[in-house]
């Protein structure tokens, strides 16, 4: 299958891996390793950095390379739906939460913030509007009450690839994939958290402390105020 990539490497190197021809590779600046392992693998010819810079450009190279489907894994910029349309089967992306609870870019603190017990990832068509398109897979995942966000980001990585290396070879083995809308009434949001939510309020219960020093673990970490100056807390019992 003829793939138009944006994301981080990694999942473009296993779809490549996994007999697929990733035309074109839309990725963040900074020439990280996955970056060279990329290049070197598919041609750098094929690499784009910042491809937000110039989405007219990009979306032009697209629809000549008339790639079969839009990949996106981890790609934090708004994709213009002329570049899912110039794909013949338009585009596909995977949110680490189970859509529609927790839409938005930061899931990780929103999950251990809110208290739950369960997440997982979700393979989802692109739409216009971030994370709203119709459910194509999920897959759940318990959440360790021990985790802090980053813990939480790097057990989903694993379940995100698998899922999203499936999705794939389903559609390049032509199969009919059920696409479910998703339930509006039950949709959650998860922005990023706002600088006055990571003062640590000690009237709260135990409880929500607890969650929101996870949440904000190990970056930007929750704030106390024992004196004058800030003190960054990543670890609470």
């Amino acid at each position: 299958m003829r793939i138009a990539f944006l994301g981080l490497p990694l999942a473009a190197l296993l779809l490549h891996a996994d007999g697929h021809d990733i035309v074109i590779a839309g990725l963040r600046s900074g020439l990280t390793l996955g970056q060279r392992r990329l290049g070197a693998r598919l041609g750098w010819e094929r690499l784009v950095v910042d491809p937000h810079h110039d989405w007219a450009a990009f979306q032009r190279r697209v629809r000549d390379l008339r790639p079969d489907l839009l990949v996106s894994w981890f790609f934090t910029r708004r994709i213009p739906m002329g570049v899912v349309q110039a794909c013949s089967l338009g585009g596909i992306g995977v949110h680490p939460s189970l859509l529609p609870r927790h839409r938005g870019p930061d899931p990780f603190f929103a999950a251990l913030d809110a208290g739950d017990d369960v997440t997982g990832v979700t393979v989802h068509r692109i739409e216009e509007s971030y994370d709203t398109g119709a459910i194509l897979a999920q897959r759940s995942l318990p959440i360790d009450p021990r985790w802090n966000a980053w813990d939480l980001a790097r057990a989903l990585d694993r379940p995100s690839l698998a899922l999203l290396r499936e999705t794939v070879a389903t559609f390049a083995a032509g199969e009919p994939i059920l696409a479910t809308p998703q339930d509006e009434s039950k949709a959650t949001q998860a922005p990023f958290p706002a600088p006055e939510q990571r003062v640590l309020c000690w009237t709260w219960p135990a409880e929500a402390i607890v969650r929101r020093v996870r949440a904000l673990a190990p970056n930007p970490g929750a704030l106390a105020f024992p004196g004058d100056a800030p003190l960054v807390v990543l670890e609470v019992e």
